[in-house]
């Protein structure tokens, strides 16, 4: 620990996060800080990982193995992706239970994120020392204490359990690449799927219903409006008392429905196929199969997506090039990031653009909240989902930290419900794998929803080889910098606005990048923006 420096009220700060989060340490973000207000932020990514360029040249399936690697929490997202990529590429078919096995898979991932994330990742912050005179203080403690909260083991401890059914399926879990082209490599027994539907409903009575939710599912899904939630929240004891009752009243009580919005427009590309629509997978025949919808809201009207109308910007990232591109045609060229400084550089990500109609590129929020909003788009059909209660509540209260954590809790019940139901349709008698044709050229798109938000994949395949693979994450979407119009990245934006209590300790720029779902660990430098002299060196409850 470094001494903390005492400055004069009202002096500006330029705070320096290295890193800010709690599972990976790739995230660095500067605030300037102005009479206790964020007023300037910048997302700075610090390593470059370049799998692009590890893919280049190599068999087309490879991406099935190398994708998978980029991440250790959402590696089955990036299989999902990866392997419809390379089904529009081949032009395969995909039979109706490989779809199914496909969407349970990614469902269960998620579904073991949703908790996990809660209470060892963004709870635990609800015990940070600003908080100590909240009337609900002490119980949070009790609940959300690291290691030790009574919610907090219970919730990490179940947290396993729907990944269990995606290793039933995939083998293992993570880093599985059971998904191929053409379907799956699996041939799963009665007993597979007796035994994962047992795991989901242990799962949903030990931890969703009895303690998150202290009611049932259907219950927790009558809820249309922000009154209505509120009034659930006073219904019984149960709900009350409940970790999301608790949550809702101690959150909106120290305040984390005030600050956080970020761009106040949203991307969706959709997750989750019917299987009777895209058993012949395509880029152009992809949104009218999705369960779960895709779009785009501007923060007025809402737009369908069209993968076409995506751009990458690398104006400030430690990459050449000189104007926005396709990712069918994008680029990673990386440069020293000594030179990229002096050209006003300062990432490793690239920002992503959507060339919205009428606005054209501008930066989109992606991950739960943006997916609940496109679940509220108009003209669904009826096994696609339809739920307008997040469009109320932005109406109502705006994006928040608050929306968007509650957003994500929310889908729990939903893909419980569509996990369960994918169980059931499975008919094990029937085929898992079409063998594709393994064509010399093409050009494919694939995209799901990971827990985080968007994650896509543009794959060319040339003389039998990849010619160019792009990669999208929902990171990049959400921690992208400022691009050629000097336009701030969707984190950049929520983290302007905060009011900082302690500079020394601001748990306010932790809240908004958890909420997003950052994976990155705590130390904090602070500067003077006048001296440039480091006020202090501290950690924001890490405890991973």
């Amino acid at each position: 620990m470094a001494t903390v420096t005492a400055t004069p009220a009202g002096t500006a700060l330029d705070l320096h996060i290295s890193p800010l989060g709690r599972v990976e340490g790739d995230l660095d973000v500067r605030v300037k800080v102005d009479n206790g207000v964020v007023t300037e932020a910048w997302t700075q990514a610090a390593m470059f990982r370049g799998f692009e360029i590890i893919l280049k040249g190599k068999d087309p399936q490879a991406g099935l193995i190398v994708t998978p690697r980029i991440c250790g929490i959402c590696g089955g997202s990036h299989l999902y992706k990866s392997v419809y990529a390379l089904d529009t590429a081949w032009k395969t078919e995909v039979p109706h239970n490989a779809t199914l096995v496909r969407n349970i898979a990614q469902a269960c991932e998620t579904l073991q994120s949703i908790p996990r994330w809660f209470y060892a990742l963004f709870a635990i912050d609800l015990i940070h020392k600003n908080y100590a005179k909240s009337s609900m203080y002490d119980e949070a403690v009790r609940r959300f204490a690291p290691f030790v909260g009574t919610s907090y083991e219970h919730g990490v401890t179940t947290s396993n359990k729907p990944v269990e059914v995606y290793a039933i399926f995939g083998g293992q879990w993570p880093h599985s690449s059971f998904m191929i082209p053409g379907g799956v490599m699996c041939g799963p027994t009665l007993s597979d799927v007796t035994r994962s539907i047992a795991i989901l409903e242990y799962w949903k009575d030990e931890w969703l219903e009895k303690r998150w939710l202290g009611c049932s599912i259907e219950r927790w899904m009558e809820i249309k409006t922000w009154d209505d939630m509120l009034a659930w929240v006073e219904e019984n004891e149960s709900q009350r008392n409940s970790d999301c009752g608790f949550f809702i009243r101690h959150a909106l009580e120290i305040g984390l429905d005030k600050f956080g919005q970020g761009p106040g427009a949203f991307l969706a590309t959709g997750t989750y196929f019917n299987p009777e629509k895209y058993s012949k997978p395509t880029i152009d025949g992809r949104n009218a199969a999705l369960i779960n919808r895709s779009g785009i809201y501007d923060g007025a009207t809402y737009h369908d997506f069209d993968q076409a109308r995506v751009r990458e910007d690398v104006t400030h990232s430690f990459y050449k090039g000189d104007k926005p591109l396709h990712p069918f045609e994008g680029e990673t060229i990386p440069i020293d990031p000594m030179e990229g400084a002096k050209q006003g550089k300062y990432t490793w990500a690239k920002a992503p653009r959507y060339d919205v109609p009428g606005k054209g590129h501008i930066p989109l929020e992606v991950g739960p909240l943006a997916r609940q909003v496109m679940a509220g788009k108009p003209n669904a059909e009826s096994w696609q989902d339809s739920d307008s209660l997040f469009n109320q509540i932005i109406t109502t209260k705006g994006a928040s930290v608050f929306t968007r954590v509650m957003a994500r809790m929310h889908e729990a019940c939903k893909y419980y419900k569509l996990a369960r139901k994918w169980l059931d349709e499975l008919d094990l008698h029937d085929k898992f794998y079409v063998k594709p044709v393994e064509h010399a050229e093409g050009m494919g798109f694939g995209s799901t929803e990971a827990a985080r938000g968007a994650l896509s994949d543009w794959i060319r395949i040339k003389d039998g080889k990849i010619e160019n693979y792009q990669v999208i994450t929902p990171t990049a979407w959400n921690i992208g910098p400022r691009d050629s119009a000097n336009v701030n990245g969707p984190m950049e934006q929520a983290f302007m606005g905060a009011t900082i209590v302690d500079p020394t300790d601001p748990v306010e720029l932790g809240h908004v990048a958890r909420s997003y779902d950052s994976c990155l660990v705590c130390t904090v430098h602070a500067y003077d923006a006048k001296t440039g002299k480091e006020l202090s060196r501290f950690r924001i409850g890490d405890v991973c």
